[in-house]
């Protein structure tokens, strides 16, 4: 019993004392952030036909859907031309802003709003990975994906006591926006987005007080195990979701016949609409045994891989076989979102020392692009210092 108990204890002292996968989570902030910005601006000249109000499915069509369902969608607030354009730019800016980790406490919020608002106003566009950017979006809100690789990370570490006076501005100016949407009755539909913005945004002005008139350092404390227990929370969930799509998926093409017989790999490669290079789908398919294969190696890989988290070895091998596989689809079948969406929801499972190196390597590359010195370049911070950063209204 005393050995159940000491085991339990380190695991709850494991959970409420840091903030775990730190470079994850940031792989997966970037992932996400890149899927969906490099979309909005692929998309830009179509914007008016797949989310605009005068677009094929139109403002009325999406009232009565949303009506029924109680999506979130913040674009039926309005069905000004105007408003449109400018949630749009808003969305684009949200992403890059979470790309490059700015201010991710809030900008996690905003990335969030506007990928539910968009999908949600014309529900039938998209390729599957708008499916996992949905999901994943409304995630990453409660993860602190700011920790490293990111600019809230370097603010810290250069603070030093500064005051913080973006931060003050960005829940003021939110404050007025929910309580005008609020008001005006116009928050989108359902009640879940809307309690976690609010939320949100009272989280961030209890960390301001805290930090600011707090007399001793429990509340601080106390602050903290809260905030690494719920990204420790959603970070969990972002690990079964992962496994669950895989998991799901697997299941369900092994009960397909043509999965059984080992030709499912051939149908999509003389389709069409997913055949934006014919001569190379033709040459992936002449070949019958080739097709068995993946087609059974597609079926055996998605089923497997949530029993291999345990080994760490066969997971790294399967893992870099998903996200191989996610990049033929890619440049196959003319995917590249849903694949850069899957390749995102994989990243989570990435070694923490493989993703030391990648970011030594890059750091290396930086410097030497922009042909810094060692003295002109910040000292570097350790990893105990990068486990626990300054959260406030940034990370």
């Amino acid at each position: 019993m005393s050995r159940l108990a000491l085991c339990l204890s380190r695991a709850i002292a494991r959970v409420t004392e840091s903030a775990l996968g730190p470079y994850q989570t940031a792989v997966v902030r970037i992932g996400f952030a890149a899927t969906w910005l490099l979309f909005l601006l692929r998309e830009y000249p179509h914007r008016q036909e797949l989310y605009g109000p005068d677009g094929p499915w139109s403002f009325d069509l999406a009232q009565q859907l949303t009506a029924d369902n109680h999506a979130f969608t913040a674009l039926l607030a309005s069905d000004s031309q105007a408003f449109f354009e400018v949630f749009y730019f808003l969305a684009v800016l949200a992403s890059a802003l979470l790309l490059v980790g700015w201010r991710t406490r809030a900008t996690s919020l905003l990335f969030m709003v506007g990928v539910l608002s968009l999908q949600n106003r014309s529900v039938f566009m998209g390729d599957g990975g708008d499916n996992v950017l949905h999901l994943m979006s409304f995630y990453l809100v409660f993860t602190r994906c700011g920790q490293v690789w990111s600019l809230d990370a370097r603010r810290a570490s250069r603070a030093s006591g500064a005051t913080d006076r973006v931060g003050p501005v960005l829940w003021a100016v939110s404050g007025l926006v929910l309580v005008a949407a609020a008001l005006t009755g116009r928050t989108g539909g359902g009640w879940l987005v809307p309690a976690v913005m609010w939320g949100t945004w009272a989280g961030a002005a209890l960390w301001w007080a805290v930090d600011r008139w707090a007399r001793t350092p429990e509340p601080r404390i106390l602050l903290d195990v809260v905030a690494d227990v719920l990204h420790n929370g959603a970070l969990f969930v972002i690990m079964a979701e992962a496994c669950l799509i895989y998991a799901t998926a697997g299941w369900y093409k092994i009960q397909g016949s043509r999965w059984q017989d080992g030709t499912a790999v051939y149908y999509p490669l003389h389709l069409d609409y997913f055949s934006p290079w014919p001569a190379l789908a033709d040459l992936l398919s002449a070949n019958g045994t080739m097709v068995m294969l993946v087609t059974y190696g597609t079926v055996i890989v998605q089923v497997a891989f949530p029993f291999t988290l345990f080994n760490r070895r066969v997971k790294n091998v399967l893992l870099a076989a998903m996200m191989t596989e996610h990049a033929v689809i890619a440049v196959v079948l003319g995917l590249p979102f849903f694949s850069l969406a899957m390749i995102a929801a994989d990243s989570v499972f990435l070694p923490t020392a493989f993703l030391h190196r990648l970011g030594d390597r890059s750091a290396r590359a930086r410097d030497r692009v922009l042909r810094r010195g060692d003295r002109s370049l910040p000292a570097p911070r350790s990893r105990e210092a990068d486990e626990r950063p300054r959260v406030g209204f940034g990370a």
